[in-house]
């Protein structure tokens, strides 16, 4: 069985819009990255989905990967909704464009490149991935930038 890259991604936000952040922590084998980055004006779902894309894009060649994610937001669209939307040329049932359209194509971009297991967890329960991607997340936000996040 191949080694899979295993990932836990988390977006914040401080206001809604407001300063963003997000934050992902990535293991492959025996060796662990942790990534963050900061908008000064976005929304909590945007960072979100921009943790999952950093945290893909960073992969240097195609990966088996497990993603772990507190966003509903993020696994409703990428599990039910985006097929429909690809098919609909991006506009929902209501025929209006999907909102944050370029993050989700990005996605897509990535979810096919990759093999990507999306799981879900509950955010704020103690699970230590979440707990750190969060926490990286929030970090960006203070500190108003991407840089230093460990």
């Amino acid at each position: 069985m191949k080694d899979k890259v295993i990932i836990y991604t988390d977006g914040a936000c401080k206001g809604n819009p407001g300063e963003g952040g997000w934050g992902a922590v990535l293991t492959y084998k025996d060796k662990k990255k942790k990534i963050c980055g900061y908008e000064k004006d976005t929304t909590n779902n945007r960072m979100e989905l921009k943790a999952a894309i950093e945290a893909l894009s960073s992969l240097k060649s195609k990966s088996d990967v497990v993603i772990f994610t507190d966003s509903k937001y993020l696994m409703q669209g990428i599990n039910s909704w985006i097929e429909n939307w690809k098919t609909n040329n991006w506009l929902t049932s209501n025929k209006k464009e999907v909102k944050n359209i370029d993050l989700w194509k990005d996605i897509d971009k990535y979810n096919n490149f990759h093999t990507v297991e999306w799981n879900w967890v509950k955010g704020h329960s103690g699970d230590i991935g979440n707990d750190t991607a969060d926490e990286l997340a929030n970090l960006a936000i203070s500190n108003k930038t991407g840089k230093n996040c460990e």
